[in-house]
């Protein structure tokens, strides 16, 4: 009986011993009173959840910030007693849910506390969010973050845990907004009755870039976690290096000889100037490969050659200078060799942020994970 699990040769490779390291220079960089919370929200930016928080925590990390309930829920299911805040919005009909599994909850509307009930002997940590200037959620002025306060503290089974912000702007070099949005933070928090236990405003360019007090007690770890730079701004200012974590890879699985004039491809888009050795790789945009990145070069050999014609759905074509073996590494994100293709070159193809890449490389591809 095989043991087997994947057959196809395409696969994403998370170096987890890059996110360790990312971590544990970030926790040499902060002062040791500073809590890292890692934010592993959409799958932990596509790299795999569970795998990068264990990591994390291994590393340093005393916390983990997700997106939604559903996220949340299913890192509880690894991860019993680790804190869990979950950034975005939740129903009121997940409170109940969320005091039972001990999940934080933001919190920005009165009306919302109102409807809540919970069983009083099960508290609901909340933590306040303050909008100073991203137009999401979060309360914006005095008045609302007072009248939000009170109401918490009189409903019987709800603590206010936290407060935070997000900064619109800290990636860039001009930080006349990002000044902005510190001094209303540093106001609104300062209006409160009492501060709460955990205050946190750094995000990723902000923690490695910014005046250390605005880590405050804790920060959020994002991308660079990943060995990502928020910008290529931050990338010439990062204090520490940072490792990318992620990697993209495949095998040829047809090589053909084409003549002058022969056409690649849907559409017949691509032709054949001059005799050339056409590989096919088991990659497309259902994959995550969109169409947009056909022209995109990968890595054979530590050899680079392009994508030729359009991207298929589930396959792709590449030029290539000789006929190579059926099997032989492709490398779409990754080194081979002392050639390297990063995912923001990626990012620069397809006209978006480094962020969305590995968000985008979907289920059907397999995360196989490197680690000691």
């Amino acid at each position: 009986m095989t043991t087997q699990t994947h057959y196809r040769p395409t696969q994403a490779i998370i170096n987890l011993e890059a996110i360790k390291e990312n971590v544990s220079n970030l926790k040499k960089f902060l002062k040791p009173d500073i809590k890292i919370m890692a934010v592993v929200k959409a799958n932990a930016y596509g790299h795999g959840d569970v795998k990068v928080a264990e990591a994390a925590i291994e590393a340093g990390a005393t916390m983990l910030a997700v997106a939604t309930p559903d996220e949340a829920l299913h890192l509880r299911n690894f991860f019993p007693n680790i804190q869990i805040l979950i950034l975005g919005y939740s129903p009121v009909s997940f409170a109940e849910v969320a005091a039972k599994e001990n999940i934080s909850l933001t919190v920005y509307s009165s009306d919302w506390v109102k409807q809540v009930a919970i069983d009083v002997n099960l508290p609901l940590k909340l933590h306040i969010k303050i909008d100073t200037g991203m137009g999401r959620i979060g309360v914006t002025t005095i008045e609302e973050l007072l009248d939000l306060y009170e109401n918490i503290e009189k409903k019987n089974g709800l603590i206010v845990d936290g407060v935070f912000t997000h900064f619109a702007t800290a990636d860039e070099e001009d930080d006349s907004y990002f000044i902005k949005q510190v001094d209303k933070f540093n106001k609104l928090v300062e209006s409160l009755p009492k501060r709460p236990r955990i205050v946190h405003a750094a995000n990723t360019a902000t923690m490695l870039m910014k005046d250390p007090t605005l880590h405050f007690n804790a920060v959020r770890f994002g991308i660079s976690m990943y060995g990502l730079a928020p910008s290529q701004y931050v990338k010439t200012k990062l204090p520490f290096p940072i490792k990318q974590a992620f990697s993209l890879e495949t095998e040829l699985v047809a090589v053909k000889l084409l003549q002058k004039g022969e056409s690649v491809g849907y559409g017949a888009t691509y032709k054949v100037e001059d005799e050339v050795y056409v590989g096919t790789i088991p990659i497309g945009y259902a994959d995550g490969l969109i169409r947009k990145l056909s022209g995109q070069e990968v890595l054979i050999d530590g050899k680079r050659v392009p994508i030729i014609g359009r991207i298929c759905m589930d396959q792709c074509m590449i030029a290539l200078p000789a006929a190579y073996n059926i099997g032989e590494k492709v490398t779409l994100i990754g080194i081979q060799n002392n050639e390297e293709i990063t995912i923001d070159e990626w990012a620069e193809k397809v006209e978006t942020i480094n962020y969305e890449v590995p968000c985008i490389i979907t289920a059907r591809v397999p995360r196989i994970y490197l680690t000691k």
